[in-house]
């Protein structure tokens, strides 16, 4: 089912899932509890978070949440989200899903996989799982086209028949459905045509990962283990100053208490070598 972006298919996945009384669990930082403006919430299923390091649910926190939400006096707990990439640039290995689908489905949790960044992840060196892994062991997932060369759009994969009934209704009132779906359609069989998906997003990462080595051969802290396209330097003031002063788009992202800041870089489809050996040059001289 294609749809125009990812916060539409997050909080229509979520509804059309869950009773009015049951909730999704996610990492504190997971993209439907930071990004998307209460989208689930709004809808009258909270999010229930706990806090991740490395952004990943893990069974220990599944157990967690079922132990804390015992009875009909609490939101219970009926789905499992995850994203792959995070949104902190760490990913699931095989066995880590493998893992949490078998406690889902011990206790009748569906499993939701975020995959807006998912072409990062199943092209990066540390990555062993395949897309047919995923299809096994969630109930759904979607492939990300907007942030993966697509001008927009989401393609959601249902695993779980019980999402299939009336969905197509569920897309249409939550406003996911675009009139011209052709559109969206077209741009994945392109992205899906001759590998070009897998080619074009690991190509953003091989980029990132020599912005990365390029940090570190300055002596510059990351943060984190990412080893796909989100980066995260570990930078002075000055040294942002210098960076944007010479015309380079970044995020930060928190103070790191010692006068020193996170900041987030992103690699993409469309990062030319050019501008990649430019930046690295710039690094060189911070």
């Amino acid at each position: 089912h294609f749809f125009v972006g990812a916060t539409q298919a997050n909080f229509t996945v979520v509804d059309a899932l869950l009773k009015p009384w049951q909730g999704v669990l996610c990492a504190d930082s997971g993209h439907i509890n930071v990004h998307e403006t209460g989208a689930v919430e709004a809808t009258g299923h909270k999010v229930l978070t706990l806090p991740s390091p490395d952004g990943k649910v893990t069974p220990a926190m599944v157990q967690e949440i079922l132990d804390a939400h015992p009875d009909e006096h609490m939101v219970k707990p009926k789905m499992v989200y995850i994203s792959n990439t995070t949104e902190i640039g760490t990913q699931y290995t095989k066995a880590e899903l493998e893992a949490l689908s078998h406690i889902c489905r011990r206790n009748g949790l569906f499993l939701f996989l975020d995959g807006a960044r998912l072409g990062a992840a199943l092209t990066s060196s540390a990555n062993d799982l395949t897309m047919a892994d995923i299809a096994a062991l969630t109930d759904v997932f979607y492939i990300g086209g907007t942030k993966n060369g697509a001008l927009f759009g989401e393609a959601v994969v249902i695993l779980n028949p019980v999402l299939d009934e009336d969905f197509r209704y569920m897309i249409k009132q939550h406003g996911g459905m675009l009139a011209k779906g052709r559109l969206l359609g077209l741009q994945f069989l392109t992205l899906m045509t001759d590998g070009l998906y897998f080619s074009i997003c690991k190509k953003a990462v091989e980029q990132a990962m020599a912005l990365r080595a390029a940090f570190q051969a300055r002596g510059i802290p990351m943060w984190g283990d990412s080893y796909v396209n989100l980066q995260f330097p570990i930078l002075t003031q000055a040294q942002l100053d210098a960076l944007t002063e010479r015309g380079y788009l970044y995020e930060v992202w928190e103070p790191t208490g010692d006068g020193r800041f996170i900041a987030r870089f992103c690699t993409s489809w469309a990062t030319t070598e050019e501008n990649l050996q430019r930046l690295i040059q710039d690094i060189g001289r911070l």
